[in-house]
């Protein structure tokens, strides 16, 4: 029997985030689970088939409803709090180690179009969208971001940094800046060593023309790993939705669930 896509434990974390079901003062159908539209979300994301190809038989409804409930979670701001729910368990557990932090990102096609697309340099100018990751020493995504894929990745060093929630400690505040971040040489430039200098946060970047690449392996390939794990998730390694809430939406879910894929390991 294969495992539920929903198991206990998850949905235990996932519920309490969720909004309540808006009243139907003139009645209507019963409303579809929110932990059966879960499932579908998710076998979406995994899958990577089109929502109005959903199986009836998982019981999830319809494609439509699945992808309403993502829309309406994804404005409620359900998928960051899951994201910052899981790091906290983390952080507790003293799992997310913020001596050194590591930021990459990878360019995916976006044949459809849409906001958040532009010309994919490295795809004969394409358009693609951009995906933004900055992890812990474990290759734990702690911040994630969208972007046009032909936005430069040292644009978003300072917006990737700020975004990392403040993590709860097993003692002692909340923290949210790792000791060092290492990046490759496409973030070798004076602003952002400068704006990590700002937030005591030591740069640790490869710099052009005098650092060879092959000192990659020692540090960051935490997050050149975790990136290949978010391209595990079919439905990311194409952007597939015009809207980029949606794709945005499938990003931080897929965050969360390899955050919940640590938090497995730590407490099992």
């Amino acid at each position: 029997m294969s495992r539920p896509l929903v198991p206990d434990a998850l949905w235990a974390v996932v519920e309490p985030l969720l909004p309540p079901e808006p009243p139907k003062p003139k009645g209507g159908r019963p409303r579809l689970s929110d932990r059966a539209a879960l499932t579908g979300i998710l076998f979406v994301l995994q899958s990577g088939i089109p929502w109005e190809m959903l199986p009836q038989e998982m019981g999830c409804g319809c494609g439509m409803t699945c992808w309403r409930r993502l829309r309406d979670w994804q404005e409620a701001g359900v998928w960051d709090r899951l994201q910052h729910a899981l790091l906290d368990r983390l952080g507790r557990r003293n799992a997310i180690d913020f001596r050194r932090a590591a930021l990459d990102s990878a360019s995916v096609a976006g044949k459809k179009g849409g906001a958040q697309t532009g010309p994919n340099p490295t795809d004969r100018g394409k358009p693609g969208s951009k995906r933004h990751v900055l992890t812990d020493a474990n290759g734990i995504p702690l911040a994630v971001r969208l972007t046009a894929a032909n936005v430069h990745d040292s644009m978003m060093l300072e917006e990737l940094v700020d975004a990392v929630p403040p993590i709860r400690q097993s003692w002692g505040r909340p923290r949210k800046r790792p000791s060092k971040l290492h990046a490759d040489k496409a973030y070798d430039h004076r602003r952002c060593r400068r704006a990590l200098t700002r937030r005591s946060i030591q740069p640790r970047i490869a710099r052009r023309g005098v650092e060879s690449s092959a000192g990659l392996g020692r540090h960051r390939w935490v997050v050149e790993r975790t990136l290949a794990w978010f391209g595990q998730f079919r439905r990311l390694a194409v952007r597939y939705e015009r809207r980029a809430d949606i794709h945005a939406a499938f990003l931080t879910l897929a965050s969360a669930i390899i955050a919940w894929r640590f938090v497995l390991r730590w407490f099992c």
